[in-house]
C-alpha cells in the first residue's frame, strides 16, 4: 500500500523529483546567461533526448514529412532541436532576464502598425504562434514594453512541480489560466473585454480540423480562430527566432489574419509557421508527437488485417 500512495500524484517521489528540478534549475540561474543556455542546450541535446527518445521522435518526424532528406541532415536538425528546446526551457524559468533581455530587443513586421492601433483603440488582439525558436520571447518583448498579455498554459503532471512552474507563467505577464474549459472560457472573456492573449495551436489533438502541415494532414483545433472571430479581436501571427548567437531573437510580428472561416484562418496560420519552419527548422519542436502517424499506420495495417483482401 505504501508503494501504491507513493506512486500517486503528490506523493514522495513526486515531492523529491521536485525538489531535485528545482534545486538543479537554481543551479542553472545562477550562471551567466550565455553559458547556462551552452549548458542546458548540450546537456538535453547529448544526454536528454537520446535517452527519453526525443532525438528518435524527431528523427520519425523528420523522415515523415522529408524522406528525401538525406540521414546526416535530419540528425544535425534533430541535435538542434534537442539544443534550442533545452535553451528555451532555461531561458523561460529566467523572467526577469528575459524581460531585461527583450525589453530593448528590436521587434518588427507587418503587424506592428494594426497593433498599435488596436492598442489605442482599445481592441482585443489575440496572438498566436507555434512551438517554434522561443515562444515566449515576442511576448516578453511587448510586456517589458509596457504591453498586458495573457494566455494559457498546460499544468504539469507533478503538483509541486506545477505549483512552481505555474507561478513562474504568471511571473510574465497576468491573467494566466490552466488549460481546459475553465481556463478557455476565462481567457475567452479576458480578450472580450478588450484585453490581449496568446496561444499555441501546433499540437496533436484528435478534436482537431485535419490541415496539411509540412505536406502531412496534422488534426488542428479551430479554437484560437473562433475566439478572434467571436470576440473581434487581431489575429496576429508571431514568432521569435533564435539568433547565430544563441541567446539573441528577432521578435517577428506578421500581417493579421483577416477574419472568416476559422479553418481557413488556421489554415493560414500553418503556412505562416511552415514558411518559419523551411527557413529554420532546427528551431520547431520536432519532439512534439504532432501527427502521431505510426498509430494512424498501426490503425491501417489493423483494419486491413481485419477486412482482408
Amino acid at each position: 500500500m505504501s508503494d501504491t500512495r507513493d506512486r500517486e500524484r503528490g506523493g514522495r517521489r513526486d515531492w523529491l523529483s521536485d525538489r531535485l528540478l528545482r534545486g538543479f534549475i537554481a543551479a542553472a540561474l545562477a550562471l551567466p546567461a550565455g553559458l547556462r543556455g551552452r549548458l542546458m542546450g548540450g546537456l538535453v541535446s547529448r544526454v536528454i533526448a537520446p535517452l527519453a527518445g526525443y532525438r528518435a521522435r524527431a528523427l520519425e518526424n523528420l523522415g515523415h514529412v522529408w524522406p528525401e532528406m538525406p540521414e546526416a541532415e535530419r540528425r544535425a536538425i534533430a541535435r538542434q532541436v534537442a539544443d534550442n528546446a533545452g535553451r528555451t526551457m532555461i531561458e523561460n524559468y529566467d523572467i526577469p532576464g528575459l524581460l531585461a533581455r527583450m525589453k530593448d530587443a528590436p521587434i518588427r513586421g507587418e503587424g506592428l502598425a494594426a497593433m498599435d492601433r488596436a492598442r489605442a483603440e482599445g481592441r482585443p488582439i489575440l496572438f498566436v504562434t507555434g512551438h517554434f525558436g522561443n515562444f515566449e520571447a515576442p511576448r516578453a518583448a511587448l510586456v517589458a514594453r509596457g504591453w498586458r498579455i495573457g494566455g494559457l498554459y498546460r499544468p504539469m503532471a507533478n503538483p509541486y512541480f506545477n505549483a512552481h512552474y505555474a507561478a513562474n507563467m504568471h511571473a510574465l505577464s497576468d491573467p494566466v489560466f490552466e488549460q481546459g474549459r475553465r481556463g478557455t472560457m476565462g481567457l475567452l472573456k479576458h480578450i472580450r473585454d478588450g484585453g490581449m492573449g496568446v496561444l499555441l495551436f501546433d499540437v496533436y489533438d484528435s478534436a482537431g480540423v485535419p490541415i496539411d502541415f509540412l505536406g502531412q494532414p496534422a488534426p488542428t483545433l479551430t479554437s484560437a480562430a473562433e475566439i478572434a472571430v467571436r470576440t473581434g479581436a487581431l489575429f496576429v501571427p508571431f514568432f521569435g527566432i533564435r539568433q547565430a548567437d544563441g541567446v539573441s531573437f528577432d521578435a517577428v510580428f506578421e500581417a493579421p489574419i483577416p477574419h472568416g472561416d476559422p479553418a481557413e484562418m488556421m489554415t493560414e496560420a500553418t503556412r505562416r509557421l511552415e514558411a518559419r519552419i523551411r527557413e529554420h527548422p532546427g528551431q520547431w519542436f520536432w519532439i512534439h508527437r504532432r501527427w502521431k502517424w505510426r498509430r494512424q499506420a498501426r490503425q491501417r495495417a489493423r483494419a486491413a488485417a481485419t477486412t482482408g483482401p
